[in-house]
C-alpha cells in the first residue's frame, strides 16, 4: 500500500498539470482569456496543499521519511521552476491553437547559451533554498533530531545535483565561451 504523502505528491503533480491545462484550455481553445488566468494563478494552491499536508503528517508524530524530503524538494522546484513551465506551456498552446508564433528554443551557443544555463542554474539555486528552508522548518516541527536524519541526507544529495549541474552547464559553457573569444577561431555548439 503506497504511503498516502506519496499519493498526495502524486497528486498534485498531476492536480498541476491538470489546472495549467485547463487554464490553457480555457485561455485559447474556448478564447476566455478571464478564466484562463484564473485557473493558472491557482497552480500555486496545489503547492500550498502539499506543504500543509506535510507539515500536518509530521505533527502528528511522524517520523521525517524520504517522502518527506520529497515533498519540500517538490515544492522547491515547483516554485522555481513552475513560471517557466507555464511559459513553456503558454507558447506551444498559443502556436497550436491560438496561431502564435513557433515556440521560442535555447540558444545553442554563444554568449546567449551562457546566460541561459546561468539563469538555469539560478533558478535550482532558488529551489535548493525553498527546499532545503523547508526541510530546516520540518526538522523544527519535528524538533527530535534523530527523526529527521533522512532530511540532512536529502539536502545533502540536492547539493551534489546543483554542483554537478554547475559544473556540466554554466561553468562548462563560460569556459567554451571563453576559450572560443581568446582564441578567436569562433567554434560554436552545432
Amino acid at each position: 500500500m503506497a504511503e498516502p504523502l506519496v499519493v498526495l505528491i502524486v497528486a498534485c503533480e498531476i492536480g498541476f498539470w491538470v489546472v495549467l491545462g485547463s487554464g490553457l484550455f480555457a485561455r485559447y481553445v474556448l478564447r476566455l482569456p478571464k478564466v484562463g488566468a484564473a485557473l493558472l494563478v491557482c497552480t500555486p494552491l496545489v503547492d500550498v496543499v502539499l506543504l500543509v499536508a506535510t507539515v500536518f503528517d509530521l505533527r502528528s508524530g511522524g517520523e521525517a521519511k524520504a517522502v518527506h524530503g520529497l515533498a519540500a524538494i517538490y515544492l522547491g522546484a515547483s516554485i522555481a521552476f513552475g513560471h517557466s513551465m507555464l511559459r513553456w506551456a503558454d507558447q506551444r498552446f498559443a502556436h497550436r491553437f491560438a496561431g502564435g508564433p513557433p515556440p521560442v528554443k535555447p540558444p545553442k551557443h554563444g554568449s546567449a547559451r551562457v546566460r541561459h544555463e546561468w539563469r538555469e542554474w539560478g533558478k535550482f539555486v532558488i529551489a535548493w533554498g525553498i527546499a532545503c528552508t523547508v526541510m530546516l522548518l520540518l526538522m523544527y516541527v519535528v524538533s527530535t533530531p534523530e527523526r529527521t536524519q533522512v532530511l540532512w541526507g536529502q539536502m545533502s544529495g540536492m547539493s551534489v545535483v546543483g554542483v554537478i549541474w554547475l559544473v556540466t552547464g554554466p561553468l562548462y559553457y563560460s569556459v567554451k565561451e571563453a576559450a572560443g573569444q581568446v582564441t578567436g577561431r569562433g567554434e560554436r555548439d552545432a
